[in-house]
């Protein structure tokens, strides 16, 4: 089994850095095999726009959707871009490693999404969902958070975690992964300490990892979290006797 981890923290001290590493290891020593793509370290560009397409479809209006197929079409893609594809395309599993910065994942982490899910390759407006071009592999987030547990529980000041994490996950369903349910470190401040002393802060960090490599441990077993797809709607909403179907 191949794994492929998406580093998107700029400090490799970090603890991403360090939740990464126990990733990196645990799979490794399972006898699985582990490749990194680390955003900032390889100074990865998230802005995507008409300056990535030396050949244009269309020069005189930029739509994102046209110049990718268009690049792909034309075999002109970008080699950084190509070089992220092949990374998920040799992967059984595909790991997200960031910081929730802001409600949502940073926005290097964004601008990957924005660029390597090319548009024509990796999707179309059929080849989306439970026909996606990466079903059969997984992917899961491992994710870290300034604030305690408790504040991102369903009446948590920071709202639930399950609503924060829905974008990221849903693009990946969106992609035709078998998406896990996500680990979350909670607490982690950066080099500070917000809500224990030194000692207690580095036990917390040091329980965090030892529950990373546990969940690690049975990620092939793990049940996806559900989604709805092709076969459940009825002209793009979910059909009227769907057992999901909520009738108010």
């Amino acid at each position: 089994m191949h794994a492929h981890i998406v580093f998107a923290h700029p400090e490799p001290a970090s603890f991403n850095g360090a939740l990464a590493d126990t990733a990196e290891q645990t799979l490794a020593d399972k006898g699985h095999t582990v490749t990194r793509s680390d955003l900032y370290g390889e100074g990865f560009d998230p802005v995507e726009g008409p300056a990535r397409y030396d050949t244009r479809a269309d020069t005189a209006y930029f739509s994102a959707l046209t110049e990718q197929r268009h690049a792909g079409d034309q075999q002109r893609r970008a080699a950084d871009i190509q070089h992220e594809i092949d990374r998920l395309h040799a992967a059984d599993l595909v790991i997200l490693q960031f910081p929730l910065w802001w409600h949502a994942q940073p926005a290097i982490l964004k601008g990957w999404f924005d660029r390597v899910f090319v548009y024509g390759a990796l999707y179309t407006g059929r080849m989306r969902y439970d026909e996606g071009v990466f079903r059969g592999k997984r992917a899961m987030l491992s994710v870290t958070t300034g604030g305690p547990a408790r504040t991102f529980s369903p009446y948590g000041r920071g709202g639930p975690i399950e609503r924060l994490l829905w974008p990221t996950h849903y693009s990946l369903h969106y992609m035709g992964f078998d998406v896990l349910a996500p680990f979350v470190a909670h607490g982690i401040q950066g080099g500070g300490i917000a809500y224990q002393d030194r000692d207690g802060f580095d036990a917390h960090r040091q329980g965090c990892r030892q529950r990373w490599t546990e969940r690690l441990q049975r990620f092939a077993t793990d049940r996806p979290i559900p989604f709805t797809g092709w076969a459940d709607w009825n002209d793009g909403v979910l059909a009227d006797d769907h057992p999901q179907r909520w009738l108010g």
